[in-house]
């Protein structure tokens, strides 16, 4: 299938991002996180009575994991859900490790400060926006997220992502001080294996899920993955990688070019991963971020850079916040009036999750308004309690949390 036109090239991509970011990245003392209490809400999992993982663990499993099997998957073994310092809706699982509520609850702390320091790089800035039309077409036809900072940004949150999930597995490595853990996360290059191993839905999707498919070994600053799983990672990729080029064979056999195949099947496609229905076969591709290049004669990885500042945020975060459990809130009858409506997702970091949110609300024909990354909120209009419920049902099937309005 010829690309008519798409300026598809993760190298070239890489590059501009190294650029971007520049030898100054991120550099100087980690951002620091400003004292803050937050109270949460825990709720136990309820896994399905013939297995270890919940329904939706396990449908998750079934549809987008093969070959992973549910022995392989160690899942969390209670969710919360919190309001962070900037008012936002949040929700994370914990388990069975020892790290406890603080470690999601600090990561998203880490996760602001970070990104604030991104936004607030004014050299980055504005590299970004003195950038061409043929490095934006280039970003635009390669990534999800297209301008820079956002680029940066969606790292940390995956960066936070990364250490929260790997979190349910810090009794495997006998560490029980989540700082200790972080930091030898970082040590490890850990986030480098993620972003070299995992393709970009499954690390988003499992953690959105409370699930994880690695096993950790090592102790101290030598943790890394058993030799099963960077196999079974590896093997995930494949087939993902796959299944995207089956989508776009199928697409071309209906005489479709590759913008109207995309177009087309744009859902299929992120359920998969979109990154990978253009790549060339036989490539193993990586994180943008991840690759390390020469600017002006120093070396720029920008992905090294975020999971440094970030460490060192959460370690920051890990002094500064002050947590506290309170029991579930009691159900309101509150009686449904249809119109327009607003409700927190607080699961929702990407333009991808956009697309997923606005497949669902297609699918019951009603209407959405708005979606706000950044406030992880979703205004909408619902005609009645029924497509409310069945909206919000779609919506919990596919990973997201929604919370209350």
């Amino acid at each position: 299938m010829q690309n008519e036109g798409i300026r598809y090239d993760r190298a070239a991509a890489a590059r501009i991002l190294a650029e971007v970011a520049g030898a100054d990245f991120l550099t100087g003392p980690a951002p620091v996180t400003e004292p803050v209490s937050v109270d949460y809400r825990i709720e136990e999992l309820s896994p399905e009575p013939e297995g270890p993982l919940t329904t939706g663990q396990r449908r998750y499993l079934e549809s987008f994991m093969r070959p992973c099997r549910p022995d392989q998957v160690v899942s969390a073994t209670h969710r919360i859900t919190w309001r962070d310092s900037r008012g936002i809706a949040n929700s994370g699982h914990i388990g069975p490790g020892p790290l406890g509520p603080v470690l999601p609850i600090a990561a998203r702390e880490a996760v602001i400060a970070v990104g604030d320091a991104i936004a607030g790089a004014e050299p980055v800035v504005a590299r970004a926006d003195a950038l061409g039309d043929d490095e934006l077409d280039i970003l635009a036809d390669t990534t999800t997220d297209q301008e820079p900072a956002e680029i940066f940004r969606v790292g940390a949150e995956a960066a936070g992502r990364a250490l929260v999930q790997h979190g349910m597995l810090a009794g495997q490595v006998g560490i029980e001080d989540p700082v200790e853990f972080a930091e030898a996360m970082y040590a490890s290059g850990l986030y480098g294996t993620v972003a070299s191993t995992w393709f970009w839905e499954l690390q988003a999707s499992t953690y959105r899920r409370g699930m994880i498919p690695v096993s950790l070994e090592g102790a101290g600053d030598r943790l890394r993955y058993t030799a099963d799983t960077v196999a079974l990672l590896a093997e995930m990729k494949r087939r993902t990688i796959a299944d995207a080029h089956e989508v776009m064979d199928r697409a071309h056999h209906e005489g479709l070019g590759v913008r109207a195949a995309i177009q087309r099947h744009h859902v299929e496609l992120d359920e998969i991963s979109r990154q990978y229905a253009l790549l060339p076969v036989g490539e193993r591709p990586v994180c943008l971020g991840q690759r390390a290049h020469q600017v002006e004669g120093q070396r720029v990885q920008p992905l090294a850079a975020v999971a440094e500042a970030l460490t060192g945020a959460f370690r920051s975060a890990v002094e500064s916040v002050r947590i506290a459990a309170i029991p579930d809130a009691a159900v309101r009858d509150v009686r449904f009036a249809a119109g327009e409506q607003e409700f927190g997702v607080p699961d929702m970091t990407c333009r991808h999750c956009r697309v997923t949110i606005t497949a669902v609300f297609d699918a019951q024909a009603a209407e959405l308004i708005e979606v706000d990354l950044h406030g992880k909120r979703v205004r909408a209009r619902f005609t009645d309690a029924g497509q409310r419920d069945r909206v919000f049902a779609d919506l919990r099937d596919s990973g997201y949390t929604v919370a209350d309005g």
